[in-house]
C-alpha cells in the first residue's frame, strides 16, 4: 500500500523534489553561518585590542604603532571574509529558492542555480583564504622566547 502512494505522481513530487535537492545548500548555509560567527568573534577581539592599545598609544613606542598597523590589516582581512562568506550565503539562499521556483527545472534554470551555486563556492574559497591570511597576521606577532 505504501509503494503505491509513494511511487504515485502527485502534484506533491515537484515539491518533495525542491526539497531534497535544498538539503544539501542548507547544509553548507548553516556551515557558512557557523564561519561567520567565528569571523566576527575574531573582528571584536582585534577591535577589543586595537581599544585597548589606543587608550595607551604613545608616539614614541613603535612596539604599540607596529602592532596597531598589524591590527589594522587583520581588521581588513577579516572584514573581507565575513564580506565573501556573506555574499556566499546570499547566493546560497537565492539557490535555495531557485530550486523551489523553478521546481519544474528548465536548462536555463538549472544552469542559473549552478552558475549561483559555484560563484557561492569561491565566495566560501575567498572568505576563507583571507580568513587563513587572518590568522598568518595572528600568530606571525606571536614571539616565544627561547630560553639559551
Amino acid at each position: 500500500m505504501l509503494d503505491i502512494v509513494a511511487n504515485s505522481p502527485t502534484a506533491v513530487d515537484p515539491v518533495v523534489h525542491a526539497i531534497q535537492q535544498s538539503v544539501a545548500p542548507a547544509f553548507l548555509l548553516t556551515g557558512i553561518g557557523a564561519l561567520l560567527s567565528v569571523l566576527t568573534n575574531r573582528l571584536a577581539r582585534v577591535v577589543d585590542r586595537f581599544r585597548a592599545l589606543n587608550t595607551k598609544h604613545n608616539e614614541k613606542n613603535l612596539g604599540f604603532r607596529s602592532e596597531i598597523l598589524t591590527l589594522g590589516r587583520r581588521a581588513r582581512f577579516i572584514h573581507w571574509a565575513i564580506s565573501c562568506c556573506t555574499v556566499a550565503a546570499l547566493l546560497i539562499c537565492i539557490v535555495i529558492a531557485a530550486l523551489f521556483i523553478g521546481s519544474t527545472a528548465d536548462a536555463a534554470t538549472s544552469d542559473a542555480i549552478a552558475v549561483l551555486f559555484i560563484t557561492a563556492m569561491f565566495g566560501v574559497i575567498s572568505g576563507l583564504l583571507c580568513f587563513l591570511a587572518e590568522i598568518s597576521l595572528a600568530t606571525g606577532v606571536i614571539d616565544v622566547p627561547t630560553e639559551d
